[in-house]
């Protein structure tokens, strides 16, 4: 529970600056202590580990000062709490009822969702995608984007010149330059069709209008997409395969149960 919110609120919060390994060890595994509680390093690291989409966005050493801060909260309510005698309450024992159903459903339907999601039936349902896979054309561009055509003008005067594009950029763009790899179907109609119909290494000659300003676009790159490794794409078909396997967990447990509802007239519903 308590690894659950500490991603989910460190999640929200800004990356920090750079930290340094020795802090992130801790003092002897420790990174907290609490009125004599002790909170590890390796709590925070499996926190951490337990949530792929934080460590996509933020390195431990980023994640961990915030971490500790709010694992630290997190104790202290605790604390409060049992000094509170919260526990004895009838309020308390009534949610921890219902909590365990959800608990132990959760993990139920986990469980059975894992054997169902096999690594035999991720590769057929890749295999699927690969053979159903369309190239289409992409292209790798750079761009100059600024508020009016006579800027737009000047810039393309100065690449006549011999100028520099990622000079010129630095100097005119209103926004970074490199644009990476993109199919047509991304961008703005305008752009996209001025910059599908340049060739390798060719430049706008005339500025390109958009909702956004005026555009000089460079192309350095064309090729065909090409379908995602598997790597790249497993969680994406695992996510597919667990919905399609949650479903069938409750088919099966429905067909196998003897279930009768009433409705509010105490009629058995049909």
């Amino acid at each position: 529970m308590q690894k659950n919110f500490v991603a989910m609120a460190v999640m929200g919060l800004a990356v920090l600056g750079a930290s340094s390994e020795a802090f992130a060890a801790g003092k002897d595994g420790v990174a907290a202590v609490v009125n004599g509680e002790k909170i590890t390093v390796a709590e925070v690291k499996k926190a951490y580990n337990d949530n792929p989409a934080i460590k996509e966005k933020v390195k431990f050493d980023d994640f961990y000062p915030r971490a500790v801060d709010i694992f630290v909260n997190s104790k202290l309510v605790a604390q409060a709490a049992d000094k509170a005698k919260i526990k004895d309450s009838d309020e308390y024992k009534q949610q921890l009822e219902v909590a365990k159903d959800e608990i132990a459903s959760k993990i139920y339907v986990e469980q059975q969702v894992d054997k169902k999601v096999s690594k035999k039936e991720i590769q057929k349902l890749y295999d699927e995608y690969k053979k159903d896979f369309k190239p289409e054309k992409e292209i790798k561009a750079k761009h100059i984007l600024v508020d009016n055509e006579k800027q737009a003008k000047e810039v393309i005067e100065k690449l006549n010149k011999g100028g520099k594009f990622d000079k010129l950029a630095k100097e005119y763009s209103r926004e970074p330059a490199d644009l990476g790899y993109f199919t047509k179907n991304i961008m703005v109609q305008e752009f996209s069709d001025a910059a599908f119909a340049l060739k390798k290494g060719e430049y706008s000659k005339t500025p390109v209008k958009s909702q956004f300003g005026y555009h000089v676009i460079l192309v350095e790159d064309i090729r065909d997409t090409k379908p995602m490794s598997l790597k790249e794409i497993e969680p994406q078909l695992k996510a597919m395969l667990s919905q399609n396997a949650v479903a069938s967990v409750f088919k099966e447990i429905n067909d196998a149960a003897k279930v009768e509802k009433y409705d509010l007239k105490g009629n058995l519903m049909k």
